[in-house]
């Protein structure tokens, strides 16, 4: 079995993941910025519903059978700086099987309305803080030939009206896949661009937009979470560079 880390685990999409992979039997490191919802999942994960019950190794059950751990870590985004103190102290395991970037913020505005403090807000969750924890983790990453998958935004693909902060942290979120892809040869990069999926994000979003919520009309997270651990169970022969899920 493997050891995963997923930011924002405490989201939908990162939740959703975190489901799946405890399912399978694998080590999580769950990091998000509260402490008290972060205990609360692992709460959850650690027995119920998502104790280990399958693998994508079909020639490891008996060794599924085991009780994967699930550590928590608090992490604030905001505050790239302060990462790597907060890894240190956290004492990671030496290798890495995978992470996924699933957290992320965004707020509307056109640019005549966006200060600075909300660039950069945007940018140091969005990309420079996935960055810096993908710097510190590259030692762990190498020692397994791991998997690092970013949970983008089809805003990466495309900038709209008001979307302007949010589209630039994904744009460049995009640029570090590519460049570390090219750079990292031993590891898997991956890009994941889901559409609008049904997530609280997703629900402030309409607000700011003045629109009703409706979750039905959105991609469920565990939809997006299928796709995604879906190329983490890929053969090592070949990998996803990039895949995009839409609402239906």
């Amino acid at each position: 079995m493997g050891t995963y880390l997923i930011t924002g685990a405490t989201g939908g999409i990162g939740t959703a993941v975190a489901e799946l992979l405890r399912e399978r039997g694998h080590d999580l490191v769950l990091t998000a910025r509260s402490p008290q919802r972060l205990g609360e999942l692992a709460g959850r994960l650690r027995g119920g519903a998502h104790a280990p019950t399958q693998v994508i190794n079909p020639e490891a059950v008996a060794s599924s059978r085991r009780d994967a751990s699930v550590t928590t870590i608090p992490l604030d985004l905001t505050e790239p700086l302060r990462i790597e103190a907060s890894i240190a102290a956290a004492g990671l395991p030496p290798r890495l099987d995978g992470v996924v970037h699933a957290a992320g913020m965004v707020h509307l505005a056109p640019v005549a309305d966006l200060e600075a403090d909300e660039w950069i807000e945007h940018l140091s969750v969005n990309l420079v803080s996935a960055a810096e924890l993908t710097r510190l983790l590259l030692p762990a990453l190498r020692a397994a030939e791991g998997h690092i998958v970013f949970v983008n935004s089809t805003a990466g693909l495309r900038a709209n009206p008001e979307w302007s902060a949010y589209a630039a942290s994904k744009f460049g979120l995009r640029a570090l896949a590519d460049s570390l892809r090219a750079e990292e040869p031993s590891l898997r990069v991956t890009t994941v661009y889901p559409g609008r999926t049904a997530t609280e994000m997703q629900r402030k979003v309409r607000a700011q937009e003045g629109h009703p919520y409706a979750e039905d009309d959105f991609a469920a997270p565990a939809t997006v979470a299928r796709v995604l651990v879906s190329t983490l169970e890929l053969p090592r022969d070949a990998v996803v560079s990039d895949v995009t899920v839409r609402p239906n």
